[in-house]
């Protein structure tokens, strides 16, 4: 099988690499990758240090929504797992137009190739948010897309872009939706490795509002592991929430950082919170669940003491990065 992987350099497609190359899933156990990756602030290049060099891999430096760039990397490919996005919302209220060119055009070009080229399945990687703050309930797939922010927007509009070249040209297109992602390698400005990285620091964490904004926490582990049982043995057109199992308000999670520190809550600096900040996201992921056998494996607290010790061990990774502009409040 061969496999193009957009974004394949970031937090979550470089995981996704690693695990296809490693053998983690059996599935793919003969699987060549092709990533294409902007390498933006977000996309490393060392997170795929472990296959530099692996004849399996090769590595495209090239934009989405660049139609030369795509169609180079499309070529002879049977799959494609399409991670590359903008995902910080900070950054989408700032330039919410980067948001539109990367997840919209970038998901139009990328689909329209995949079906010129006769690629067999095309997984596009997307998120709760698209569904919007839920006051009560859970999420399904069915569930009316609702999204606040320009990044969420963005989103939902590449979810509809890529499910109608589906209805339109028959191409094989399945979504996914995950809950909040965390793990190592994560660029330190979502809220899990930005507050790890700053009690590493002696530095207090900025926590927006009250606190009481309620996500659900996927280790990025579970998450690829979703992904690949999609492009596995998912159907054609199809959605499917991935979730973690563990919903709680970003206090609580903060709390949990803390604690893992022996900190107290003087270490927590409240912030103004963001505009428009969705208060609760929740999913009902029982359709990946009954039809594909997904069980999230990570327990919330031994992936976050696991995540907390990677950065630990990996200061020489994260800490040149504090001079990119991204050391801002990290929640989701």
């Amino acid at each position: 099988m061969r496999i193009l992987v957009t974004g394949g350099a970031g937090f979550i497609g470089s995981r996704y690499v690693r695990g296809v190359l490693g053998g983690e899933y059996p599935g793919a156990a003969d699987a060549q990758v092709t990533v294409l990756d902007a390498f933006t602030y977000a996309g490393r290049p060392e997170n795929l240090d472990p296959y530099r060099g692996d004849p399996r891999l090769r590595v495209i430096h090239g934009r989405v929504e660049d139609p030369e760039a795509v169609d180079r990397a499309m070529r002879g490919q049977d799959a494609v797992v399409h991670f590359a996005a903008e995902s910080h919302v900070d950054r989408s209220i700032a330039d919410g137009a980067a948001f539109v060119r990367t997840n919209v055009q970038g998901t139009q070009t990328l689909a329209e190739a995949a079906h010129r080229h006769g690629v067999g399945v095309f997984v596009h990687v997307s998120t709760d948010e698209t569904y919007g703050s839920l006051a009560t309930g859970s999420a399904d797939e069915d569930h009316p897309l609702r999204p606040n922010s320009p990044y969420a927007a963005s989103k939902a509009a590449s979810d509809l872009v890529a499910l109608a070249c589906h209805r339109t040209h028959g191409l094989d297109v399945r979504v996914t939706r995950c809950t909040n992602n965390y793990g190592p390698y994560q660029f330190p400005e979502k809220i899990v490795p930005l507050f790890v990285t700053r009690l590493l620091e002696g530095r207090s964490v900025p926590l927006y509002g009250d606190g009481l904004n309620i996500r659900d926490w996927l280790h990025v582990d579970d998450h690829c592991r979703g992904v690949q049982l999609v492009l596995e043995h998912g159907r054609a057109g199809e959605v499917y929430n991935i979730g973690g199992g563990t919903g709680l308000t970003n206090l609580a999670l903060t709390e949990r950082l803390l604690g893992l520190f022996g900190a107290g809550p003087e270490r927590i600096e409240y912030v103004e919170d963001r505009k428009g900040h969705d208060r609760r996201y929740a999913l009902d992921w029982s359709k990946i669940r009954d039809e594909l056998g997904y069980r999230p494996r990570w327990d919330l607290a031994e992936g976050l003491a696991a995540t907390t010790r990677w950065y630990a061990e990996n200061r020489s990774w994260w800490e040149p990065l504090r001079s990119a502009p991204a050391d801002t409040v990290g929640a989701s």
